[in-house]
């Protein structure tokens, strides 16, 4: 049946069939001011999902292969979408992520992370909720993966684009050097963190304002443009 509204704090839906798994992170979204509901099928995540206002999806479920659920919620709603994954391999990220996910944790994963990745993600979709996030003459369409500084394109790289998203998802906030490269590369990225400092210079450069990543020694970057 489909959830009831939420009394208080957004609408979670957590689709996993592990006890384990399940019973701790509806406890933690609760504490966390949440309003979490479960269902234990891929079946069942369907019928919930459009009612929530984000959707915790696990890969390994009983009837539906969670890539499947993705792309079926995908087609019939726009409801953010965390993975929660086992698999650590590339491949299944890119596609998840090309399907529609807005985001994904590999398990095992602390409950402190998953509740920030959780309000990360919420704050970008409301910001998002015309289409794009607006930072004052930044532009970023992250459906489209286009960004426009005072309505002229500015052409990223895939990396540079993800590395922007990471960066104005929470804007005034310091994200750590392990942080990004985690997210934009890979969160056991083995080669040099000298590439985040080039990709950085990169990203200042296109966009024409290097004042709007700003460097915090000894920790990593803050994005401000001044309207955040």
């Amino acid at each position: 049946m489909p959830a009831p509204p939420p009394v208080n704090g957004d609408a979670v839906v957590v689709i996993e069939d592990d006890d384990h798994i399940a019973e701790p992170v509806i406890e933690g979204l609760t504490q966390a001011g949440f309003t979490a509901y479960r269902a234990s099928t891929g079946v069942g995540g369907l019928e919930l999902a459009p009612d929530a206002d984000l959707v915790l999806l696990d890969l390994g479920l009983p009837d539906l292969d969670g890539v499947e659920v993705c792309r079926r919620l995908r087609e019939r709603s726009e409801v953010p979408i965390i993975v929660m994954t086992a698999r650590a391999d590339e491949l299944d990220r890119v596609l998840l992520l090309e399907l529609g996910a807005d985001d994904y944790v590999v398990k095992p994963f602390g409950l402190r992370e998953l509740v920030a990745r959780v309000r990360a993600v919420l704050r970008r979709t409301t910001a998002t909720a015309g289409g794009a996030q607006v930072l004052g003459p930044l532009r970023i369409d992250r459906r489209a993966r286009r960004v426009t500084v005072n309505d002229e394109e500015v052409v990223l790289s895939r990396k540079e684009f993800d590395l922007l998203a990471a960066l104005t998802e929470d804007p005034g906030a310091v994200l750590r050097r392990e942080d990004l490269i985690a997210r934009v590369w890979d969160e056991h990225w083995w080669g040099p963190t000298k590439t985040l400092d080039v990709h950085v210079a990169s990203l200042r450069k296109k966009l024409g304002r290097p004042e709007w990543v700003a460097t915090v020694r000894g920790v990593g970057y803050r994005f401000e443009t001044g309207e955040s």
